[in-house]
């Protein structure tokens, strides 16, 4: 993305726009519900990294095109498809998905618009924000463990805190679906609002943000991040090496292969 910091600029798959002291970046792959390939991946951290660089910015809103917010890794290009790095990296190259970290480490207030299905890396997506607003026709999910996958970063350093532990846990092991009434139930978003409300909902409180002093909201993210959650590089770079050992099982191929087909998956701890 050219640094077009404080006015409109166009990715190829995100769109990342400035109005009012507030950031918006929209995941656009409608045709393909929002999933994310690396290009995706990329410029969803250039967008968080330009957001907290700023000054000009003090909120930013994260949400996707219709209908869906994100749903997941496009699994036919990132999992399916070829690996740009070793399947064994060495442990220099362990490092947190950089878009994750771009993310969570957002010096701004990040509120999640979620307007659809959130599932896989589109639920982490969710987690890293500081407040979720989801729209009536939101689905939650964390399918990692479909593809034979553990979750990254956000299911291990953010679900717990936010659901608790056992909550956290049916949700990582068992891979439901939860619809936006279960979600709100359990805390996982702080409100549920009629679809076509959600932006102006959401548009609402990050000006009721952005009106305050914004090197006081900084500070208070800060210390929210320090007491709520610690510190995510360590969790970040064990959930990446369980990643990468878990591609190389016959139980992801087959996760990824019964999705594409469209079949019943068969699974045998391999």
């Amino acid at each position: 993305m050219s640094q077009t910091v404080g006015q409109t600029a166009d990715f190829a798959c995100v769109r990342y726009a400035i109005e009012a002291h507030v950031a918006t970046i929209t995941l656009n792959r409608p045709e393909r519900r929002n999933a994310l390939n690396y290009r995706a991946y990329d410029e969803l951290e250039q967008a968080f990294r330009a957001a907290s660089a700023d000054a000009d910015v003090r909120c930013v809103i994260v949400t996707g095109a219709d209908p869906a917010f994100c749903s997941g890794d496009d699994v036919g290009e990132i999992m399916a498809g070829p690996k740009p790095v070793s399947a064994q990296p060495t442990p220099a190259q362990l490092r947190p998905t950089p878009a994750a970290m771009a993310a969570l480490e957002c010096t701004k207030p990040v509120i999640a618009a979620v307007n659809g299905a959130a599932v896989g890396w589109g639920m982490e997506l969710a987690l890293f924000a500081d407040i979720r607003i989801a729209s009536d026709k939101a689905r939650f999910a964390e399918l990692f463990v479909k593809r034979g996958l553990p979750c990254d970063i956000g299911g291990f350093y953010r679900l717990p805190a936010i659901v608790g532990p056992e909550k956290a846990a049916e949700l990582l092991f068992t891979g439901d679906i939860i619809d936006a009434a279960e979600a709100l139930r359990i805390g996982l978003v702080g409100r549920v609002v009629a679809h076509d409300a959600l932006m102006p909902t959401a548009q609402a409180l990050a000006a009721k943000i952005a009106a305050n002093p914004p090197l006081a909201v900084q500070r208070l993210k800060a210390g929210l991040q320090r007491s709520a959650y610690g510190d995510p590089h360590e969790i970040g770079v064990w959930a990446i090496a369980a990643i990468r050992e878990l591609m190389r099982t016959e139980d992801h191929k087959e996760g990824v292969a019964s999705f594409l087909e469209k079949r019943a998956p068969f699974f045998t701890g391999k």
